[in-house]
């Protein structure tokens, strides 16, 4: 597998999602034919939240398109793939929250239970990213290295975007890690 795809991880506030479009934009200097859409997972659930999402909308560059996939993430990439646009994630982790919080119930009942659909999300999802024709950064967070969490149902998200990172980085030319705004990359030996 020769995959273009990127996956940048990091905490909050490091700097992911402005990396990401820091190598979109030298995609479209390559060529007048690329293009650069984000695929959008975040939803305005609070005031704060609904800031936050028109704060990257601002501050993304000019002429990158926006779609929004909160829950169908896989089926929106495999329509928007195309050799000559990029596509960028943002972000795996809201992404999941999306799939799995709502499903969670309140109190600790059920922890460590999968959502309804999130194993058929997650291999559609990765089925798209490895048919893509065209390159795809995916940006998500890194939050399996500080304090394990006390409630059980928040340890389950942990682990399972842990999973997910891992899976998602097997279809991953390039790995970045992003601390205090700064990049460190790796390129991955694909296993076939």
């Amino acid at each position: 597998m020769t995959s273009a795809h990127h996956l940048i991880l990091g905490g909050q506030r490091s700097g992911k999602s402005r990396h990401a479009e820091r190598l979109a934009m030298r995609w479209l200097a390559q060529s007048p034919l690329h293009s650069v859409t984000v695929v959008a997972t975040a939803t305005p659930s609070d005031a704060e939240m609904h800031e936050r999402i028109a704060r990257h909308r601002a501050d993304r560059p000019s002429g990158f398109e926006t779609l929004e996939a909160p829950v169908e993430l896989g089926s929106v990439l495999r329509e928007a793939a195309d050799a000559h646009r990029l596509l960028i994630v943002d972000c795996l982790t809201l992404w999941l929250a999306n799939v799995l919080m709502p499903a969670l119930p309140a109190h600790g009942d059920g922890a460590g239970a999968l959502a309804p659909g999130w194993p058929d999300l997650k291999a559609d999802l990765l089925s798209a990213l490895r048919a893509a024709p065209g390159p795809v950064l995916l940006v998500s967070n890194e939050i399996g290295l500080g304090v394990i969490p006390m409630g059980a149902e928040v340890r389950h998200f942990v682990d399972e975007l842990g999973r997910l990172n891992q899976d998602v980085a097997q279809a991953c030319r390039h790995i970045t890690l992003m601390a205090a705004g700064q990049a460190f990359t790796r390129e991955v030996e694909v296993w076939a």
